[in-house]
C-alpha cells in the first residue's frame, strides 16, 4: 500500500511564496502521474498542477506563470513552488497519484490522495 504525505503550508501575505512538498510511496513505477489539487470551503476540488512519469507538466490556467510543479525522483518527492500568492490561493491543497500516465487536472482520474496541507494567503 502506498502512501503521500504533504507538508509546507502555512499563512503568508498576498505576494508572498510558500513551497509545498509530498512525499510519494508506493504510486511511482512504471507510468505515473502526480497531482496538486485544492479545495476551498465551499468549493469543489481542482485542480492546480500535475507531472507524469516523463516528466511532462500541465497547469491550471489561475496558477500558471505563479506556481511550478517538479518532482525529485531520488527522493519520491513531489514539489509545488508557489510565488506571487494571492488571497484567491487559500485553500487545502492534495498531493494526488494515479499509477498510469495521463494528462489530466481532473481529481476523478486520481486514486490515491494525501491528507492535505492548509494554505492560506492573507491580503
Amino acid at each position: 500500500q502506498g502512501q503521500l504525505v504533504e507538508s509546507g503550508g502555512g499563512s503568508v501575505q498576498a505576494g508572498g511564496s510558500l513551497r509545498l512538498s509530498c512525499v510519494v510511496s508506493g504510486y511511482t513505477s512504471g507510468g505515473y502521474s502526480l497531482g496538486w489539487f485544492r479545495q476551498a470551503p465551499g468549493k469543489e476540488r481542482e485542480g492546480v498542477a500535475a507531472i507524469d512519469s516523463l516528466g511532462g507538466t500541465y497547469y491550471a490556467d489561475s496558477v500558471k506563470g505563479r506556481f511550478t510543479i517538479s518532482k525529485d525522483n531520488a527522493e519520491n518527492t513531489l514539489y509545488l513552488q508557489m510565488n506571487s500568492l494571492k488571497p484567491e490561493d487559500t485553500a487545502m491543497y492534495y498531493c494526488a497519484a494515479a499509477q498510469r500516465w495521463i494528462h489530466s487536472l481532473s481529481s476523478d482520474d486520481y486514486a490515491y490522495w494525501g491528507q492535505g496541507t492548509q494554505v492560506t494567503v492573507s491580503s
